[in-house]
């Protein structure tokens, strides 16, 4: 039995092109299950927070890095200040005196208005008294200011700056009862704190004349009120005895006594640029001319 030649070709055909898209189809699903490279879904925009957060602080990271360069700068130059005996170490050293008040810590506080009363005197100053290394520290910091400073007692557990300023000569340890190391007039102002309380009237007699001696324009002194705590027995083994605090009226009967003229001039001064700050001393502040 003959089969028609061209029906044979069709059904071959027919055949062929089914089997083509079977093919087609099963390619077509396998690629459509591939994975899809992550890579892609950040390009068309897809949402992953974790992988955005990333991205937001590598662009942050430039600004985070400065920042905590500077920050590391400040906390360095701390280090390297308080540990050469800055200021603040200074005063520090001034607070050591246990149980009450300092008056060279005083000293300190009243700088601002020393210098509004005594004006262009505050340029070559002479400090007498203990932590002188504090208050020359603070009067150096001043512009066009000289100071130099006479520790009356032994200098015991100082730091750094305080050895730096003996060694320099600026801060000598001189036992004040004696004559003074200084010609006439030396220094246009002297500032002495805390050192004439612990003198008996036999040598204060000699060292407040000495202490105006030396000075051009005025002596400044700074005393305990009565009634101040001031020494403990380790402080009574340094300056050899307790302090003696006494009243105004005596220091005035003194001055008189001994010849030496209170400046009521720069007192008035001092004591209304104290009232414009509301600055109440701690101490006792007298203000004495020097010698013609």
């Amino acid at each position: 039995m003959n089969l028609n030649p061209p029906l044979c070709e069709s059904l071959s055909v027919t055949a062929q092109s089914k089997s083509r898209v079977h093919r087609s189809g099963l390619i077509a699903n396998i690629m459509s299950r591939r994975p899809v490279n992550p890579s892609r879904r950040l390009a068309d925009g897809g949402s992953i927070p974790f992988v955005a957060s990333i991205q937001s602080k590598s662009q942050n990271s430039p600004l985070l890095s400065i920042g905590l360069v500077v920050v590391g700068a400040i906390l360095l130059i701390g280090y390297c200040y308080s540990s050469s005996g800055g200021a603040s170490g200074d005063i520090k050293d001034v607070s050591k005196l246990e149980g009450g008040t300092s008056c060279s810590l005083e000293v300190l506080q009243a700088l601002p208005f020393l210098k509004k009363a005594y004006g262009d005197s505050m340029h070559k100053v002479l400090h007498v008294g203990p932590d002188t290394c504090s208050v020359v520290s603070s009067l150096l910091e001043e512009e066009d200011t000289e100071a130099w400073g006479i520790e009356p007692y032994e200098l015991d557990d100082v730091g750094a700056k305080c050895k730096s300023l003996v060694r320099k000569g600026i801060v000598r340890v001189a036992d004040i009862k004696f004559h003074l190391p200084y010609r006439s007039k030396s220094f246009s102002l002297v500032i002495v704190s805390d050192a004439l309380d612990y003198l008996s009237p036999r040598y204060l007699n000699k060292t407040l004349p000495e202490l105006v001696r030396v000075s051009a324009d005025g002596v400044v002194i700074f005393s305990g009120y009565p009634g101040q705590q001031r020494t403990t027995g380790g402080e009574v083994a340094k300056f050899g005895r307790p302090a003696k605090l006494r009243s105004s009226s005596w220091w005035i009967r003194f001055f008189v006594q001994t010849r030496l003229e209170e400046n009521e001039t720069v007192g008035k001064k001092f004591e209304q640029a104290s009232a414009k700050k509301a600055y109440k001393p701690a101490c006792q502040v007298f203000h004495l001319k020097s010698y013609p």
